[in-house]
Formats: structure tokens, sequence, C-alpha cells
């Protein structure tokens, strides 16, 4: 524009230079009338401008809402722990999203969403450290549907949730110097590049691998991962005594609840803000399908838990709801109402033999999210190729990539944790484990005074 006005000026100081006062007067009005419709038809008009700002908005809303979530894990995974640990537990749940969401802004936005610069034929992307505000209009980023920042604000919430559900299930006895650890490196590199093979344009895109909000790319590579972690790190003391299982009670079920029913709230977020804009046909299925998937996964998984262990578990169907929300996330946005409600059944149904299985393979998981975002991780992405409205998303295709984001997720995690138990350790010591972390790793108790009435 600032050329045009420039030639604009130089033509009139020739006009005035040929011509009187009259002819360059006409030519001033000639050029301005040009100027001002060029600028008309370079700006947004107002509805376009008003739609941009409402789906900006519900993107923004949405991360906040993905935010909300930590909160929620904080409050089930301490809830579901002893009150000797709940200080470490709550500890762990600040941190998380805190270096998630730096690593993220190091290099994991800019390997996740590489654009043009990949290499290894799709497999790996990167487009250098830091953070890259694109030039031009911020109008014109992502379709004209909402801003570079909201896109970064709302991925990087995204992406210390997969390191948060590893928390929970190392719980109570994994070093919390060796977790911080493990979640600045793993929300830095292997999220965002196996998430960039179907998020940013890569070898599973391009395949029609469809994964919505992630049941594959943000709850199994979390799950993956907490899987690696427990065998590492073996069973807290006591839990398995002569190959016989020992229940380690939860402190404190309201507060359990009360977790599930944030992650619940901040689901509509989670999925919601994942259509990417706020076309009110898209997010209003996802939502339903989100509300009803959830809904039918608690009554199914009260009443397994009825049939396997005789009585309606709490904890059971509390993490049959999230089974739910985790179950339908890859395709809550291309199944219908009738198949949300199927997918959320059966996620409630295998969640609780889930838990009974990992607890027969001496597989220690505090928090049962192995069960939760491991197993219906996959179911979910699994669902699509059965459930999916879409032709071009296939049953072995979302076999394919859950595979082999599975290996890639277990491999890379594996690795770090062993690299971490090699240099530096990643399980406190026994003394240190029967006395509690709380006291042991931060100084002091969650519930002063109250130790002393805990079940060590």
């Amino acid at each position: 524009m600032n050329k045009m006005m420039t030639a604009a000026l130089m033509s009139l100081v020739f006009v005035g230079m040929c011509a009187g006062a009259e002819e360059a007067a006409e030519a001033v009005a000639e050029v301005t009338a040009v100027t001002e419709t060029v600028q008309e038809a370079a700006a947004p008009s107002t509805a376009d401008y008003a739609m941009f700002a409402v789906n900006n908005l519900w993107v923004m809303a949405g991360g906040m809402l993905v935010f909300l979530m930590h909160l929620g894990f904080a409050c089930v995974e301490s809830g579901l722990a002893r009150a000797k640990n709940c200080n470490n537990i709550l500890f762990k749940n600040t941190m998380t999203p805190a270096i998630g969401f730096l690593s993220y802004a190091v290099c994991g936005f800019a390997l996740m969403y590489p654009g043009v610069h990949w290499i290894w034929n799709n497999w790996f992307g990167f487009a250098g450290f830091g953070l890259h505000l694109p030039a031009g209009d911020p109008i014109a980023y992502h379709n004209g549907e909402f801003t570079y920042w909201t896109d970064f604000f709302f991925q990087g919430m995204f992406a210390a949730t997969a390191a948060t559900i590893v928390s929970g299930a190392v719980a109570e006895r994994v070093k919390l110097s060796s977790y911080l650890i493990f979640t600045a490196v793993y929300v830095s590199v292997v999220y965002p590049i196996v998430g960039s093979w179907g998020w940013g344009g890569g070898w599973l895109d391009a395949m029609h691998f469809h994964d919505f909000a992630g049941s594959t790319f943000v709850h199994s590579v979390g799950g993956w991962a907490a899987l690696s972690g427990v065998i590492l790190l073996g069973p807290r003391i006591g839990k398995y005594v002569d190959g016989k299982v020992m229940p380690i009670m939860g402190h404190n079920m309201p507060l359990v609840t009360i977790g599930v029913f944030l992650l619940w709230l901040g689901w509509f977020g989670f999925n919601g803000a994942s259509a990417l804009n706020a076309e009110p046909q898209k997010v209003s299925l996802v939502l339903v399908n989100t509300m009803i998937a959830a809904s039918a996964a608690v009554v199914s998984s009260m009443l397994t838990s009825k049939i396997m262990l005789h009585h309606p578990d709490l904890s059971m169907t509390m993490n049959g709801c999230l089974a739910g929300l985790v179950g339908i996330t890859a395709g809550a946005d291309c199944v219908s109402v009738g198949s949300a409600v199927i997918i959320g059944l059966i996620a409630g149904v295998i969640v609780v033999p889930a838990v009974v299985m990992f607890d027969r393979l001496h597989l220690d998981d505090p928090v049962g999210a192995l069960s939760v975002h491991l197993v219906n991780g996959v179911w979910g992405t699994l669902a699509v190729g059965i459930f999916s409205v879409v032709p071009e998303y296939t049953f072995k295709v979302q076999l394919l990539g859950a595979a082999v984001v599975g290996v890639v997720s277990f491999v890379s995690s594996f690795a770090i944790f062993f690299a971490l138990k090699k240099i530096t350790g990643i399980r406190v010591s026994e003394e240190e484990e029967l006395r509690g972390l709380d006291l042991c790793e931060h100084g002091g108790e969650a519930y002063p005074g109250f130790q002393f009435f805990v079940n060590m």
C-alpha cells in the first residue's frame, strides 16, 4: 500500500508540473478514489471480522478449559493416593503445565507444526527453535479462524496433558527431580514429533488417519509413557505380597469426585475447541457426543463393577467416566450420537477389567491411568475406523496409526526413564517411601498434624 501511495504522489507532482491547478485537483480526486477502493478491497468485511473474533474467542476459551483440567488431574491423583503423598502430587501437577508450556514454546510447537520444513519423508519435521510469528495479516493465519498466538496457546495446553497422565501412574514412589526432567524432555521432543505425523501434516495425515482431539496423540502417548515408567519403577511397597494384590486405598474420595467433574467440564473445551472454529453444527455435535459418551460410560462402568466386584465401586465408576471421555475424543466430530453412546458404553465396560488385568500383571498404577488413557486411547482410535461416517477413515489405517505411535512412544519414554534410572535414579528410597514423599521431598505435610493417624 505504501508503494502505491508513493507512486500516486509522484504522478501528482508530474501532473501539477504539466497542467494547471484544476487538472491537478482532478488527479488528486481520482487517485484518492482508487486508493479508497483498494483499501476497502483489502480490509475484511465487518461480518468476516466478527466471525474471526468469534472463532478466535472460542479456541482461546477452549484452551482455558484445557488448563482447568490440570486442576482436575491434581484432585483425582491426590485423592486416590495416600495422605502422606498428597503434597508431592499437588506439587507435580503444578509444575507439569508450567514445564510443559515452556518446553512447548522452546521447540515443541516448531517440531509439531513444521509447515514446509519437513525432512525424512514426512517422518520428522523441524521449523527451528522458539516461536515464529508469521509475517502478514494476522486474520489470514489458518484461514482466518484464529491468530498464531491463539494456536500456540491452545496447542501448548494440550502438550502438558500427556505428561500429567504419567504423573498419576508413577505416583507415591517416583523421584520428583526425575519426573520433572522426564516431563521436559518428553514434551519437548517425543510428544511433538509423534503428534506432527497426524496434526502437523505428516505421513499419518496423508493416509487419512483421524484423531480429532487426541485419543492417540495425547492420551495414548501419555499412556504408553506411563506404562514404561510403571515397569521401570516397580510397584509400591506392600502392593503385592506373596503374589496377592493388596489394596492401597486413596485418602479422599470427595476430592477424586471433584477432580472428575472438573475434567469432565474441561473436556468440553478439549474436544469442542478442537474443531478450531465456532461453526455451530460441528461444535454442537462434538459437545453432545462428548457428554453422551461419558454418560454412557458412567452407567456401563458402574454395572461392570457391580458384576465383577460385587458392588458398584466409586473409583471404577469415576474412571469409567474418564474412559468414556478418552474413548470419544478421537471421533467426536465424525460419529453419530448413537455411535457415541456405543463407544462410551464399551469404554466403561473395558476400563474395569483393564484395572484388574494390570494389577494381576503386577503393574502398579495408583490412579488407573493405564486403563483410562492407554487402553481407551487405543479403543477410541480404533472406534473411528468402525463408526465414522467419513469413508476415508478406515479401520486399517487407524490400527496402523495406533500401533506405530504406541511403539515409538513406549520405546522413547522407556529410553528416557532408563537413562534417568542409570544417571540419577528414578525411585525414592524405601525409607522415604514409607515415611511419605510430602516430608521427604518437600519438608511439609498436606495435612499438618494428621500424619500420626494415617495408615502407612
